[in-house]
């Protein structure tokens, strides 16, 4: 992204775009700070939203405080960009959801009219803040915002207001099969149990193990560290074949490995090779990198 002034400006979260708003009592309309009111039927939820999972608990706690109290806090809307006299959620769906099951016939709402990428930022940007994505939702809205828009990950960082190796590690959680990903969102795994199970050789069949097993996050590492070095060991060559590794080779191994500061292993071969890097950690992989990328 060239636009500094914009990432700078949405970094700072949501109140950086709508202003710091105090709460509003449904019964209320303020004027003089940019909220208006406006009938829910005008409201469309927006099909970009990262959120996909709304707990019916929590929908319905939500929904009893509002009709108690009414929305506090507006909602933010764009003018839709396909459908005419209709608004579209930037940020605020649960409580639109949660106003349309107290019985409300209007919210309190801040329109501003924002691109698609802005709106995207934005609803990430808000339920990253009020950790209400789960950790699948975000991968994912990182993703989008990656593959559309030509983020990197950098940028995400700085408009996020995570560090770079938060964003790298949730992206990572994209790798896993489709079912572990699902039990994440589910909260059948957190995703420190995910983040365990990213270089796994059989994801899944550990994903059932842990969960069947009711296993912490330390456990979890625990386990597919066991594995991987049993899996290591089983493919660990022969005496006869690390005899057979000449003089260069094995200089070179160790002028790599120092400089990595990993174990290397290179199996040169008449027509190529395999070059193998071992880590433990994913600092140690997200070290490696950005080596490549800074290339």
């Amino acid at each position: 992204m060239n636009d500094k002034n914009t990432n700078s400006r949405l970094g700072r979260g949501l109140a950086a775009l709508i202003g710091d708003v105090p709460p509003v009592e449904a019964t209320r309309i303020t004027s003089g700070d940019g909220i208006r009111r406006l009938p829910v039927e005008f409201i469309i939820a927006s099909p970009n939203n990262p959120r996909r999972h709304f707990a019916p608990e929590d929908l319905e706690d939500l929904t009893n405080s509002i009709r108690e109290k009414g929305v506090m806090q507006p909602l933010l809307v764009r003018p839709s960009p396909v459908e005419p006299d209709q608004y579209e959620l930037v940020a605020g769906e649960r409580r639109w959801r949660a106003a349309q099951r107290a019985g409300l016939h209007e919210v309190p709402v801040i329109i501003r009219e924002v691109d698609d990428r802005e709106a995207l930022e934005l609803a990430i940007i808000e339920n990253v803040q009020r950790a209400d994505l789960n950790s699948i939702e975000e991968s994912k809205g990182y993703d989008q915002l990656m593959q559309q828009f030509g983020y990197t990950q950098a940028d995400l960082a700085q408009v996020i207001g995570k560090s770079r190796s938060h964003v790298a590690n949730t992206l990572r959680l994209m790798k896993l099969p489709t079912d572990v990903q699902q039990a994440v969102s589910d909260g059948a795994l957190s995703a420190g149990h995910a983040r365990a199970l990213i270089t796994a050789s059989n994801p899944s069949e550990l994903a059932k193990r842990i969960i069947d097993g009711g296993l912490s996050v330390r456990e979890a590492e625990n386990l597919a560290q066991k594995q991987a070095q049993s899996e290591a060991t089983s493919d660990k060559p022969s005496k006869s074949a690390k005899a057979a590794k000449d003089a260069d080779t094995l200089a070179l191994e160790k002028t790599l490995s120092d400089v990595l500061g990993l174990k290397v292993s290179i199996d040169h071969k008449e027509r190529g090779g395999k070059l193998e890097i071992k880590y433990r950690t994913l600092e140690q992989l997200d070290d490696i990198c950005q080596r490549l990328q800074s290339r």
